[in-house]
């Protein structure tokens, strides 16, 4: 996105909530609409069809065009879609913007905010993140209206949207190309828009504390046939116990470090054994 219009961009420790509390959140998650994309006036096809992608991505469907280029199925558009070609990308409607703002709560997209409340148009605004916790409380049908690709939307259409979201970036070159902004803010909204991703639980289960001090009587065993003075050891076995206590291994990572300590603490216990068969020097001690 550039010019007049960058898009959005981006902040624990509330109670757990109780069933009731996270079933009405479900069902209020259900309730609320998912919001459409408005790209006002967009100059190159190629930048409608990586929109249209990220909405497939983050669970998106309705796309609205203001003015859009011709989009040929054998052109950019389509080509830069993915499987957005097969759905949100010929199920776009032609629009106006005046549609728009008379039927949504409307979000408009910017690169350039003002710095205080003298630039009225573009100020206050929110980042991404804070959109998306405001949108929660948002009972009604919602728009994110992005811009034109060189000069975004400008101050007469910003004044007449509900809000203003616009992606933090470095002061230097803060202005995001049109399918990128999309993507970053779509990204950030997915709270509110994708029930499930690809990516599985990620809750950590510890391992039984049990296995856990097994470990770490393997670990000492194995300190002890290394030939550390004993002060060492004992240093030593206090910063496993600290790493451990710092990175809650899971029970499949304790298991597998138990089975290789179990072996190395094996074949050093057979070492030992051969050296005093053969009446050979034991393994080298510290002195």
């Amino acid at each position: 996105m550039s010019g007049d219009e960058r898009a959005p961009a981006t902040g624990e420790g509330a109670a757990e909530p109780t069933d009731a509390e996270a079933s009405a959140e479900s069902d209020d998650a259900a309730d609320r609409q998912t919001p459409v994309v408005v790209v006002v006036e967009p100059e190159t096809p190629g930048n409608v069809g990586t929109i249209a992608r990220a909405m497939k991505n983050f669970g998106l469907t309705d796309l609205k065009l203001v003015d859009p280029p011709e989009l040929r199925e054998d052109g950019e558009a389509y080509g830069f879609a993915g499987h957005a070609r097969e759905d949100v990308l010929p199920n776009a409607d032609e629009v106006t913007f005046e549609e728009v703002v008379a039927n949504y709560h409307t979000v408009g997209t910017t690169a350039i905010t003002g710095e205080d409340d003298r630039s009225h148009e573009r100020f206050p605004f929110k980042t991404p993140v804070e959109l998306r916790e405001s949108l929660k409380t948002v009972d009604a049908p919602t728009a994110i209206v992005f811009g034109r690709e060189g000069r975004g939307l400008n101050n007469e259409e910003l004044s007449r949207l509900d809000e203003v979201c616009s992606i933090p970036a470095d002061d230097d070159y803060p202005v995001l190309n049109l399918g990128q902004a999309a993507t970053v803010l779509l990204y950030e909204m997915r709270d509110l828009t994708v029930g499930e991703t690809q990516l599985p639980d990620t809750e950590v289960t510890r391992a039984p504390e049990a296995d856990v001090e097994r470990f770490h009587g393997f670990f000492e065993d194995f300190l002890a046939a290394t030939g550390q003075r004993d002060h060492v050891r004992e240093k030593n076995a206090l910063l496993m116990r600290r790493l451990l206590g710092r990175a809650h291994p899971t029970e499949r990572e304790i298991h597998t470090l138990l089975g290789t300590f179990r072996k190395a603490n094996t074949k050093l216990e057979h070492a030992d054994h051969l050296a005093a068969k053969y009446d050979e020097p034991p393994y080298p001690r510290e002195k």
